[in-house]
């Protein structure tokens, strides 16, 4: 069964609220130019409330790793998602099994830049390119492309993203078979506030198929 990964996250009554309706893993913005930015300090209160076996997620854009690996034990998290243009020495150094590693491809031709990749992260996230945002731009990423990305590359777990939404989250696992989806814009009350019922909705819409 496909994982839901619920993110941008910015208060403790969304957090669980998203466990409530059967999320797997929470993600949190520690990019400060975001709108959906949190304090490590706020991560951390959050997450040590957090009951076992939830997968906890930062996602950073163009960060000193040295200050990711820093943020990642203070706030109790797992998983780094690196979402700039970070090179593959960059997650070799945060260390494979901790990266989630954002690409933002605009054609099948592109997919060929996961290449140098390999061996260096966990897991794959595709998200809509926009070259004026990192992430959470709410458009919907060319499943053609996220298709070609998990055929070339089948041992690497599919995250999706990129304005999925309640609507065509079920459509989207039918087409892809990723992994995992990724929901931030789609699931909102306004930037950083999510709606019970629209998490409650995408959830069970990825999962039932």
């Amino acid at each position: 069964m496909v994982k839901v990964k619920i993110c941008g996250l910015t208060n403790r009554e969304d957090a669980f609220s998203a466990l409530e309706a059967g999320a797997d893993a929470l993600g949190f913005i520690m990019y400060e130019k975001s709108k959906r930015f949190i304090k490590a300090i706020d991560v951390r209160q959050i997450t040590s409330q957090l009951p076992p076996f939830v997968t906890k997620v930062g996602v950073f854009v163009n960060e000193d790793p040295r200050k990711v690996l820093e943020i990642l034990s203070y706030a109790h998290l797992d998983f780094a998602q690196l979402h700039g243009d970070e090179p593959p020495e960059v997650c070799d150094y945060i260390g494979a099994n901790r990266v989630i590693k954002v690409f933002r491809l605009k054609s099948v031709e592109e997919v060929e830049k996961i290449g140098p990749y390999v061996g260096k992260i966990r897991a794959i996230l595709l998200d809509t390119f926009s070259k004026d945002s990192y992430g959470g731009t709410g458009k919907t990423f060319d499943w053609k492309i996220a298709k070609a990305v998990k055929e070339t590359f089948p041992e690497i777990p599919l995250i999706l993203s990129g304005g999925l939404n309640p609507e065509n989250v079920s459509l989207a696992v039918k087409e892809v078979e990723p992994f995992a989806v990724d929901v931030s814009s789609g699931v909102e009350e306004s930037p950083g506030k999510k709606d019970r019922e629209k998490v409650r909705a995408f959830v069970k819409a990825a999962k039932c198929r």
